[in-house]
């Protein structure tokens, strides 16, 4: 039987007011007072927004979104206004929970939004989810949405590209051109933190491999830069990318061909090397991925993805759901990732 409000506030000697605004006016409330509300809330498994107040429509008219990085980045804005498209008119509001990137800030979200927030849906962005997170998360007995997330175990429906693929196409069109000198740069990987952009690097290993295993001859270097957990698009500041240069130039022979993780890499890095002497497509090409801002203006050749699309996709799965219906074979969705070719390779010389 669902544990009710009262249920609460019987076990943890409190009256039903303060149960709710531990809840929903968590400031009213002292911190003694509400650590003590939600680990009985945990322990009965309450959720508030299954309490009398919802009782009538069953629903909270809100979804949370869930990054690995802020609001900020082209990506999350992106997917923000799909899903926004789609939700605003439907009368939803999106709750945004920014940086669930480092273990702390992991274990801390998944062990508190199970009881601690109404919610209808939870998207999550870009990343993961372990068996632990999936078992709480189920908690708040709602459909949970992968966005571009690496894989789809314990999600209710996801909508993807595959960067392992895309970074793969881009790697493999620069030695189709007759590179034979190729760098990836990009952020490594945090330990904590499953991340699709993480098996970019994947695809661009592969790619060589494929290459030499056909007997072209080549030579290949990652230029792993250590990524700050509080903050993915650090890999694009000025600190970052005077280490990523100076790498890059003391590499014997200068690859002719570099490819970077994400468009926020390539650009500031193009527009360094050029202080150096180093021009593209003259002496050397660059290929980016996402097709984001600016790209198109500064002729970056790049690999396309679309995440507003992809986040207007995602909520009309989540609406679906909401209304209980079954996705079937529409559940998991892998939208298509396209080469665009623009100035920075060799392609029209």
């Amino acid at each position: 039987m669902q544990a009710t409000i009262q249920d609460v506030a019987a076990k943890a000697g409190v009256s039903i007011s303060t149960v709710s605004r531990a809840f929903t006016r968590p400031e009213m409330v002292s911190e003694r007072t509400r650590a003590k509300v939600m680990r009985v809330a945990d322990e009965l498994d309450f959720n508030i927004s299954r309490s009398a107040a919802t009782l009538k429509s069953g629903r909270t008219n809100r979804v949370a979104m869930l990054m690995n990085d802020d609001i900020t980045s082209w990506f999350n804005a992106s997917v923000l206004a799909g899903l926004e498209s789609v939700l605003h008119p439907a009368g939803y509001d999106i709750a945004l929970f920014q940086n669930i990137d480092t273990a702390r800030n992991r274990q801390h979200f998944f062990s508190t939004l199970p009881i601690r927030r109404n919610v209808d849906a939870i998207f999550v962005a870009s990343f993961a989810v372990d068996p632990h997170e999936v078992e709480q998360l189920g908690r708040a007995q709602v459909p949970i949405i992968g966005i571009n997330s690496p894989d789809v175990d314990g999600f209710d429906a996801s909508v993807s590209i595959d960067d392992e693929q895309g970074m793969f196409m881009a790697a493999q069109h620069l030695i189709k051109l007759g590179h034979r000198h190729l760098a990836y740069v990009g952020a490594e990987a945090v330990r904590t933190l499953h991340a699709s952009i993480d098996q970019r690097e994947q695809g661009f290993r592969r790619a060589c491999e494929s290459a030499r295993s056909e007997g072209v001859e080549l030579d290949w270097q990652v230029i792993g830069v250590p990524r700050d957990v509080s903050a993915l698009a650090a890999i694009s500041s000025p600190q970052t990318m005077s280490m990523i240069l100076a790498r890059l130039l003391e590499l014997d022979p200068f690859p002719d061909a570099i490819c970077c993780q994400a468009d926020m890499i390539a650009i500031p890095l193009m527009l360094r090397l050029e202080r150096y002497g180093k021009r593209t497509p003259r002496d050397y090409s660059i290929i980016g991925f996402d097709d984001s801002t600016y790209a198109d203006v500064l002729g970056l050749t790049t690999i396309r993805q679309n995440p507003q699309s992809m986040g207007a996709a995602a909520a009309r799965k989540a609406l679906r759901l909401i209304a209980g219906e079954s996705l079937g074979d529409d559940a998991h969705e892998t939208a298509p990732a396209s080469l665009v070719p623009r100035n920075t390779d060799d392609t029209y010389a």
